[in-house]
């Protein structure tokens, strides 16, 4: 198996992305909304996935809420944003977050997929790109770290496995990551407080932004540094952390090299969304095989889930959702 997630084109597999996945085994898909049309076609997909990946491979999606929801109608429910959640008094806000995260989850998994890229842990900053904007639960770092965390407690007990995004913050970058390459004087207490108070969660993602202080040179995805020093030492972080999707342009090199210098840099998986056929296989042909930390953080987070997922009531979750959605 390689260590990287990759995409796919479109809503059926194609026989050049069968021969893909079963000669380089990646360790997961990712799916977007072009993967996407109805429930049926989207559980096809899925049990074809997972027919041909390799043991412990994922399926992967984006499904905050808000702008970001990959599943939406008519077909799935539209969810509110972090920001809406945020801004609800205290308990009532903790409380929409866990059946947001559930109602999230039980969406997902009825689909096939097992991992959603969410909670955002990123603070919300006047005057910083609106990248992040309503996707941040609030300025308020603590408030940032008790949302997100109640947010990933209602997805586990859908048996779906959050992935905490974008260590360590984004939040206070001035421009769009997914198209230039942001740079922060570097880290502080505040943009770190979320991610301690969601380290015990099974997965992180990183953020394509230098912190200059911890390393003028790299980006935290690249930076051996910022992944070791801060990630898992500071924060103490000990899930699987991928890289956020390398095909965006705060990156430069070709598909491959980003996927080994995220790698080397200490990511367990490199995540490449394009689904471009070329891009993929560059990115596979030149990610190396999980290292046996990494094997044994996915066994953990999987081991996770299934035990959330064996507690789970499912026909009481669902009728609350119908409850609360009527």
């Amino acid at each position: 198996m390689k260590a990287a997630i990759v995409g796919i084109a479109g809503p059926t597999l194609t026989a050049d992305e069968v021969a893909l996945i079963r000669e380089y085994r990646p360790a997961g898909v990712i799916l977007f909304a072009r993967n996407v049309t109805d429930p049926d076609q989207l559980r096809a997909l899925t049990a074809h996935l997972t027919r041909i990946l390799p043991p412990l491979a994922v399926l992967m999606i984006d499904q905050e809420g808000g702008r970001v929801a990959r599943l939406r109608p008519p077909h799935w429910h539209a969810h509110p944003t972090a920001a809406v959640l945020g801004a609800l008094p205290d308990t009532a806000g903790l409380r929409a977050a866990w059946l947001t995260g559930a109602l999230i989850g039980l969406d997902t998994s009825a689909a096939g997929i097992e991992i959603v890229c969410a909670p955002v842990l990123d603070l919300a900053v006047p005057g910083a790109t609106t990248a992040i904007g309503d996707r941040a639960f609030a300025a308020d770092p603590d408030r940032v770290g008790e949302m997100g965390a109640a947010f990933a407690a209602g997805m586990l007990a859908a048996g779906v496995q959050p992935v905490a995004k974008h260590a360590p913050g984004h939040g206070r970058a001035l421009s769009d990551s997914h198209l230039e390459l942001p740079r922060l004087d570097g880290i502080t207490y505040e943009d770190l407080v979320p991610f301690s108070r969601c380290a015990h969660l099974p997965w992180m993602m990183t953020a394509h932004i230098v912190y200059a202080a911890q390393d003028p040179d790299r980006p935290a995805t690249l930076s051996p540094s910022v992944i070791q020093n801060v990630i898992r030492d500071d924060l103490g972080f000990d899930g699987v952390l991928v890289s956020d999707d390398l095909a965006m342009h705060a990156l430069t090199g070709s598909p491959g090299h980003r996927a080994a210098a995220a790698l080397a840099a200490g990511c367990d998986l490199a995540l490449h969304c394009s689904g471009v056929l070329a891009q993929s296989a560059d990115v596979l042909a030149q990610s190396a095989a999980p290292t046996e930390a990494a094997l044994q953080r996915l066994r953990s987070a999987v081991f996770l889930a299934d035990r959330s997922r064996q507690r789970l009531d499912a026909g009481a979750l669902a009728a609350e959702r119908d409850r609360l959605l009527a």
